[in-house]
Formats: C-alpha cells, sequence, structure tokens
C-alpha cells in the first residue's frame, strides 16, 4: 500500500506554516462534511482522510516525526539508539507518555484534570498606517475575521442536548488503554478526543464544530516610534475554542510610502533641490517637518552636491521615549541643461575668470617655491 501525503491530501506544501495548513483544513472540511454531503461514501471518506491528515500537521511533534519518518513513524517505527519497539496505535502526544505509565499502575484518576482543550489559534494579520501615525502614535480601528462560539449552539455543537451522548469507545473517560506485553499503557480516546462524548446529531450552523467565522472589531493602540515590521501581540483576541478559551491577535506594522520623507531607524532622510549660483553664493531652504509645519536651514556658499547636513532632534520619534532621531537634509544642486545665449556668456566670462585665478595662483605658488629653493 502506497504511505499516504498528508501535505498532498490537504493541498498544501511541506513548508507551509501553520496558518496555511488551518486555512487549507478548514476550507475541505466545509466542503466535504457529511452533513454538506448525504449519502455521499466517496466525500465521507475524504473528510476522514483530510482529518487524518489535519491531526498530523496540526501538532508540531507528530509532524516533526512524519517529516522524518513518514507514516511508519507515527505508528512507533521511529528510533534513536535503535529504538523500534513497536508501540502500534498509540498515536497521543508525546509529551503525555510518562503520565500514561503512571496512570496505567495507579489509575485514571487523574485523566479528567488532564482532559483539557487546547485554546483557540493565534492569528497574524498587517495593519497599515502612514508615517505621521508612526511618529506620533494612534489608536486605530481594525476589523478581522476570527473564530468564535456558535450562536446557535453555544459551543456545544449538537443540535440538542439530547444529541449529545457518553463516547461508546472509552465510556465517557476520555482515554482508553492498550496492552503492550507486561504494560498497560492510555491515551486520548480517538473516537471522542478525549471529551468522553460524541454528538450524534450536530449543530446545522457549525457541523459540530462548536465554533464558526465571526467578524470581529477592536481599537488597537499603536504606540509612537513603531517601525515597519513591528509586531504588536493583542491577548485573548485570536480565534476562541469551543470552551472559550482564545489565542492572540498578532499585528504586523506595515508603514505607507511617503511622498517626502524615507526612514532610517529614528532618522529622517530629505533632499533639498537648489539651483547652481545658490549652491555658489549660498542660500536658505525651507523644510517640512514630520510633526507639520516648516523650519528654515541656511546652505552656506561653496556648497557642494550630495551635502548632508542635520537638523538636531526633528526625525522620528523613539518608541519608549521622549527622545527623537535627527533629521537629514541631502543637498542636490540643479545643473541647467537649456541656457540662453546671455547665459552662456556669462558661463563663459565666469570660466575665463576661473582660469585667470588658477593661473595666478600657480604663478605665485611657484615664485614663493623658488624663492626657497635658490
Amino acid at each position: 500500500m502506497a504511505e499516504k501525503d498528508y501535505y498532498r491530501t490537504l493541498g498544501v506544501s511541506r513548508n507551509a506554516t501553520e496558518e496555511e495548513i488551518k486555512s487549507a483544513f478548514r476550507k475541505l472540511a466545509l466542503k466535504y462534511h457529511p452533513d454538506r454531503n448525504p449519502d455521499n461514501k466517496e466525500a465521507e471518506s475524504k473528510f476522514k482522510e483530510i482529518n487524518e491528515a489535519y491531526e498530523v500537521l496540526s501538532n508540531p511533534e507528530k509532524r516533526r516525526i512524519y517529516d522524518s519518518y513518514g507514516e511508519e513513524g507515527l505508528k512507533g517505527g521511529f528510533g534513536q539508539g535503535g529504538f523500534s519497539g513497536g508501540f502500534e496505535g498509540f498515536s497521543g502526544d508525546f509529551g503525555d507518555i510518562f503520565g500514561d505509565v503512571f496512570e496505567s499502575f495507579f489509575g485514571d484518576a487523574s485523566s479528567k484534570s488532564r482532559r483539557r482543550s487546547r485554546r483557540g489559534e493565534d492569528l497574524k494579520f498587517s495593519i497599515e498606517i502612514t508615517l505621521e501615525e508612526a511618529f506620533s502614535g494612534i489608536k486605530k480601528d481594525f476589523e478581522y475575521e476570527r473564530m468564535d462560539i456558535c450562536d446557535k449552539c453555544g459551543g456545544t455543537g449538537a443540535r440538542s442536548s439530547s444529541s449529545v451522548k457518553k463516547c461508546p469507545t472509552c465510556g465517557g473517560r476520555g482515554r482508553v488503554q492498550y496492552s503492550q506485553g507486561f504494560f498497560a499503557f492510555t491515551q486520548t480516546c480517538p473516537k471522542c478526543r478525549g471529551e468522553g462524548k460524541v454528538i450524534t446529531d450536530p449543530c446545522s450552523a457549525c457541523s459540530g464544530a462548536g465554533v464558526v467565522n465571526k467578524k470581529n472589531k477592536i481599537t488597537v493602540k499603536i504606540p509612537h516610534g513603531v517601525d515597519d515590521g513591528n509586531i504588536l501581540r493583542v491577548s485573548g483576541m485570536g480565534d476562541i475554542n469551543r470552551d472559550g478559551d482564545a489565542g492572540d491577535l498578532y499585528l504586523e506594522i506595515k508603514i505607507k510610502h511617503h511622498n517626502h520623507f524615507e526612514r532610517n531607524n529614528s532618522d529622517l532622510l530629505y533632499s533639498v533641490n537648489i539651483d547652481i549660483a545658490d549652491a555658489v553664493l549660498g542660500t536658505e531652504a525651507e523644510v517640512p517637518l514630520i510633526e507639520g509645519g516648516k523650519t528654515r536651514i541656511k546652505i552656506p556658499a561653496g556648497t557642494q552636491h550630495g551635502k548632508i547636513m542635520r537638523i538636531s532632534e526633528k526625525g522620528m520619534s523613539i518608541a519608549n521615549s521622549k527622545k527623537r532621531g535627527d533629521m537629514l537634509v541631502t543637498v542636490k544642486v540643479n545643473i541647467p541643461t537649456h541656457l540662453t545665449e546671455e547665459q552662456k556668456e556669462l558661463f563663459i566670462k565666469l570660466k575665463e575668470s576661473f582660469k585667470k585665478e588658477e593661473e595666478k595662483k600657480q604663478k605665485d605658488d611657484g615664485g614663493f617655491f623658488k624663492k626657497i629653493f635658490n
């Protein structure tokens, strides 16, 4: 029999993220759910396949074993130091192995205390802000979708209370026991997944999941000084599981392109254009500020193209601080490409004047050295 390819079953790549795996599972589960495909054996079989694939790939430890050893590894056919003891049928979490061993000797009195569902999944989205908003900080409304408790069934997943029955496989304990030679091991019940109960008639709104996709709107406080790529964590605003335990929401900051400024950590970069006469004679230039308004800077005579002038503490605000970075102003000298006849004559005279001055300087320098060495 050919080995199952869980990645192909869910239609994801082998390096897919947890969110991509979860998203693919949701889409396929909705498509092939038995409630949507009554009396369709093929859909029922497909639904079981994607459930099996998701159970493995959504569990980091099981996924690691599957990636390293394939399907056989999940059955116990992997080893460290030659171990291949063959605990076939074992599919519990490996973090529970020692607990299961002790439980086999002392009974399963602690199984109910350990029978708890994982909290909802963490979610990650991007939130876009302007450079000005990053400078000052802002409260921003953010709307997104997350899994939340089904209003119709209240999270039970059942159409009615009579649809919830004691699990026939584990007898309501949530765990089942396996014998392996002299030892007895327990693991989470594969039928009810540790719940101790099964649903015979699932809720029509959530198909038995107990949770549905809902829109959610929150107001996020974005502090001053945040940079592109920074991530904000909003506790308890991720997916909610059927027991009401929520994951966290992570928002990655994306800063929009600015028409005037570029950012370099806490400094702001700005360019000012002047003509060649102002570069030679000196001038003043007006520079906008990120907080609004303008300031003026003095450009000294003889300023070269590309010179950078620093304006202290006029850059970005610094996170968790009252300090600011600097503004770095690059001077760009515009060289004229189209001259009138009069302008050409003036530049020619200027060039001749510079040439005569240079020749005089060389002559004076030469005379000076002659006096030294003669």
